[in-house]
């Protein structure tokens, strides 16, 4: 099947691709929605014009969509992004890397009924620890990008998701109940290498932002390897 992926440069979405091009499914395009609203209810948006270079490293086509990130009406934006790779690429379907979020999956699948095709959720109630260690064991390199939950702090700013990672988040699941994959919005992510890439990220130069209680890491310069 031809697929247009939501892609955000995250974990999530980059891990769903790689599950959909194992079962064999072709990867026409990504699609990014870059969202005005640092609190939209839909999209990431730590990093996301780096996108563009993910879109390089895997060699695949990427849709860019602006939109206001108004609550609900920042839909018609995803669905406008979604008409042009069917007109464009011709996809079948849409993968999502949807964990739990009965909000964002709710309102693509009916995006897409609406436009007739597919709608994908390869990582829905997959078990948080399983999902963290396939991305180790898939040679999977991901970066924390943003963090907005105690007791998360700024030293978790650019860490990357290997076995230490793994043993703190389960400290902090159990202790004050942080969701080990991310999905409540506790932290973000950034794919720098994973096996769908023909070349790798390397970060030249970023820097942290820390206000209260959240934070981000501000990846400045980068370029593929």
């Amino acid at each position: 099947m031809k697929l247009g992926i939501l892609f955000s440069g995250g974990k999530d979405s980059a891990y769903a691709a790689y599950l959909a091009k194992k079962q064999g499914h072709e990867l026409k395009c990504l699609i990014t929605i870059i969202s005005k609203n640092p609190e939209s209810y839909m999209f990431h948006t730590p990093s996301i014009k780096k996108t563009k270079y993910q879109a390089k490293a895997m060699d695949i086509p990427v849709i860019f969509q602006k939109t206001k990130g108004i609550k609900e009406e920042e839909l018609q934006d995803l669905e406008k992004a979604i008409k042009l790779a069917i007109k464009k690429y011709k996809i079948q379907g849409i993968v999502t890397g949807a964990l739990q979020s009965v909000y964002q999956t709710s309102r693509i699948k009916k995006i897409c009924e609406k436009l007739n095709i597919i709608c994908l959720n390869l990582l829905w109630e997959k078990n948080r620890f399983q999902y963290l260690n396939e991305l180790i064991k898939n040679n999977f390199k991901v970066i924390i990008t943003s963090v907005s939950a105690y007791p998360l702090d700024e030293s978790w700013l650019g860490r990357e998701i290997n076995e230490e990672f793994i043993r703190n988040i389960k400290e902090f699941n159990d202790k004050y109940k942080i969701h080990p994959a991310g999905e409540g919005g506790e932290f973000e992510t950034f794919v720098i290498g994973c096996p769908l890439f023909k070349k790798r990220i390397k970060i030249l130069s970023g820097r942290k932002i820390w206000k209260k209680d959240s934070g981000e890491y501000i990846i400045e310069k980068l370029k593929l390897i």
